[in-house]
């Protein structure tokens, strides 16, 4: 028998090891019941025993804003007692298997998570990544994750409001879809997940449970993915109509103060739940699953606890508002059933009727065992440092180099992306997807000046050649978003996505990129609130690069002071803020026009950073700066024909030596398409720069004239020498249809 249960264990994605520990906590060997719990309870999904010995390292105490960090998503608290929740998850093995229901039922959960916290969902934000597009699967994965995210988002009535999309052949048979959701909260309406109070109802609420989802932890997010057939009843279903019900009820209910603890019931489902939040709150609880609604009345009583059936809520209620209650859920079309109540000896008990198929610890099984794995640099590391780029021949033609870079699909416009979200709907968008670096919110219904910024990012092919840098770099560049927009980067959570640690070159690369971002955080005063850990997102065909997606949130004191990235009025002065270098290395420049992903990502000058945000920032609260924009993928010059793309206006450039740290003697191509970090493209009236000068002087933030605002071509030359000249309709029409071309071919 002891050998059976051993074979379960191990088909559950177990270890031998996991399995002995199972039956000494127990004192015996498990029911089927119990083995099922604790696989997806231990996964690497649920559990982070591989991981949370590392995430130890994040900053939660840092800042200016006091953060909330815990529960099913975290927080910084924007005004006295005003909290902003936000929260960033994966659904990227779903997503690879079934494009639509996997990004949608992705919504679904980071929405429930915020819905958990007693929050509004008031923001969607994505960050997506992909093989090359001319690739036929990877078009139906795009389209198809593209297709559920729209979906979903537009239904329930969340706007996508911003986000990014990455191509590389290294996501070829695994998708990431990182989803992220912002909620608003005043502090007394802040719900717990942390179950208390002997005798009272444990309460279930929304859709009935099916046999999706079961094992979708624990067989597609814990070990690598694999093409076989049977993984695909795995990935759940999703109903966004029952999702905006339950919203709307749980919110209702909420405001009763008759719900003591709440808790979503994605990963894990029944079992997260109930053990987690009996954890939490120090308490047993005691459950009979007959009582569940089940789509399906034969289910066995493990797949009850694993099913991750969508749109589900487990509530603690007091003893005695149970009708309450449910008349609240009743009204809203929804399931809501006692199917329990809390007790006071630490245990969970499931009972299948009068059956009882569990009885385990709750701290035991919610504490998965903490995996002390080998790691190792990989020895590509240094070998693609050591490139030597000065052999590369240079463009013959820089403005043919430029449209070649804005027609690759990491540069081209995401217009086909974004303009299929609902961004508008609540009516708090003030800056939309496409117009800036961020989007910026009002919080109309807590505030009428108050405004937030949102926005994603992560260069992965820089976390590939430096994860610790790399990493730095995606904090660096999201904070730098939120600053060209006027906002004050306040708050992060991350998805961090990397390949099997089991392996000891992927775990290095997921250590060295925690460190870079704890760093980076504790550099720029940014704690980290919430988070995701998705690993073994290979297969025998690629591994990823590693993938530390950065989610993040700015605060504006005044919504109304914010700044977009298009050039505005003819005569305005173009200021650059930072300085040029000779790095191309993972720039997208060398990627895309020789198919080279080599050489060091671009330093990272922490005093210089900062002094350009703040220099930023500033200057769009006095009213001095109109436009601003991060220079980033495709360095300089993309950063200029998209400020002239948006503005629908030219710009004539002079780059002088003096705004280049080192010689580059005949070499153009650093100058124009390198990606040297910490630079942001202004503009500002003339009769402002002196004004814009002294607090750059003040901060002691390099900035350089660069030209002005106008005409129909973008112009851009070295000391006088040009070396681009394109009108910009033409530009545009390059950089607005070189996706779609390929999504259509």
């Amino acid at each position: 028998m002891a050998e059976t249960m051993l074979e379960k264990a191990l088909a559950l994605g177990m270890t031998e090891d996991e399995f002995r520990q199972v039956c000494e906590i127990l004192g015996r060997e498990p029911t089927d019941t119990e083995l099922a719990m604790f696989s997806v309870e231990w996964s690497e999904h649920c559990g982070y025993g591989r991981s949370k010995r590392w995430l130890k390292l994040l900053p939660r105490d840092v800042g200016k804003y006091r953060a909330a960090v815990g529960g099913d998503a975290g927080g910084i608290e924007v005004k006295p007692g005003l909290w902003v929740l936000f929260k960033m998850e994966s659904h990227n093995h779903p997503s690879q298997i079934e494009p639509k229901s996997g990004a949608a039922t992705g919504i679904g959960g980071i929405v429930r998570d915020i819905l958990a916290m007693g929050a509004r969902p008031i923001a969607l934000v994505d960050t997506l990544r992909f093989a090359e597009p001319s690739d036929r699967k990877s078009r139906y994965i795009f389209t198809g994750v593209v297709d559920g995210i729209s979906w979903y988002g537009n239904c329930i009535g969340v706007p996508t409001v911003a986000g990014e999309v990455g191509f590389n052949d290294c996501y070829k048979t695994n998708c990431l879809v990182g989803v992220m959701c912002i909620g608003v909260a005043w502090e007394h309406e802040l719900m717990t997940s942390a179950a208390k109070g002997v005798g009272n109802a444990v309460v279930y609420v929304g859709n009935a449970t099916g046999r999706d989802g079961i094992g979708g932890c624990s067989i597609l997010a814990s070990k690598e993915m694999r093409e076989e057939l049977e993984m695909r009843p795995t990935v759940q279903l999703g109903d966004p109509f029952a999702e905006k019900c339950l919203i709307e009820a749980c919110l209702e209910v909420f405001k009763t103060g008759a719900v003591v603890a709440v808790k979503d019931m994605g990963a894990a489902g029944l079992t997260c739940t109930t053990v987690e939040m009996a954890a939490a709150g120090n308490v047993g609880m005691v459950v009979d699953i007959s009582l569940v609604p089940k789509r399906e009345p034969d289910m066995e009583a493990w797949e009850v606890m694993m099913s991750e059936s969508q749109e589900r809520m487990l509530l603690v209620v007091q003893k005695g508002r149970e009708d309450e209650v449910k008349r609240i859920f009743d009204k809203w079309g929804l399931h809501c059933v006692v199917i329990g109540q809390i007790t006071d000896d630490g245990i969970v008990r499931i009972y299948d009727g009068k059956q009882l198929v569990a009885e385990i610890p709750a701290k035991a099984i919610a504490e998965a065992p903490v995996k002390e794995l080998p790691m190792q640099k990989p020895e590509y590391v240094e070998q693609v440092k050591r490139f030597d780029f000065s052999q590369l021949p240079e463009p013959d033609d820089y403005t043919d180099a430029l449209l070649h870079l804005l027609s690759s699909p990491n540069i081209a416009s995401k217009a086909w992306v974004y303009e299929q979200y609902d961004h508008m709907v609540q009516v708090n968008t003030v800056v939309p997807p496409g117009a800036a670096d961020a989007a910026v919110l009002r919080l109309k219904d807590w505030d009428e000046k108050l405004g937030i910024a949102v926005t994603a990012d992560c260069n992965s092919l820089y976390c590939y050649l430096d994860p610790y840098l790399g990493a730095q770099l995606a904090v660096a560049e999201a904070a730098r978003n939120l600053s060209c927009v006027g906002a004050e980067p306040a708050g992060v959570t991350d998805c961090l996505c990397f390949g099997n640690p089991d392996k000891p070159d992927r775990y290095w690369q997921f250590v060295e990129s925690v460190k870079g971002i704890a760093d980076a955080c504790r550099e720029l005063g940014i704690p980290v609130v919430s988070g995701n850990v998705s690993f073994y997102n290979e297969s025998e065909v690629s591994v990823i690069h590693p993938s530390p997606l950065i989610g993040m949130v700015g605060v504006l004191e005044d919504v109304s002071k914010h700044a977009t990235m298009a050039f505005k009025d003819e005569g305005d002065i173009i200021v650059l803020l930072g300085v040029c270098r000779d790095e191309l290395g993972g720039s997208e420049y060398l990627r895309w026009r020789f198919g080279l992903e080599v050489g060091e990502p671009p330093r990272l000058d922490w005093r210089l950073e900062k002094a350009v945000q703040v220099v930023c920032r500033e200057g769009i609260k006095r009213g001095i700066i109109k436009s601003a924009h991060d220079c980033s993928e495709g360095g300089l010059a993309v950063c200029l024909a998209e400020c002239c793309i948006a503005g629908e206006i030219g710009g004539k450039v002079n780059l002088t030596a003096e705004m280049i740290q080192s010689p580059i003697t005949g070499r153009y191509s650093p100058i124009l398409f390198g990606e040297t970090a910490s630079r942001i493209i202004v503009t500002v009236e003339a009769s402002k720069l002196p004004e814009l000068s002294a607090i750059a002087e003040e901060q002691n933030c390099p900035m350089f004239v660069l030209g002005e605002v106008g005409g129909e071509e973008l112009v851009i030359a070295f000391d006088g020498k040009e070396l681009i000249r394109e009108e910009v309709k033409n530009l545009k029409a390059v950089w607005s249809t070189a996706l779609t071309q390929q999504i259509d071919s």
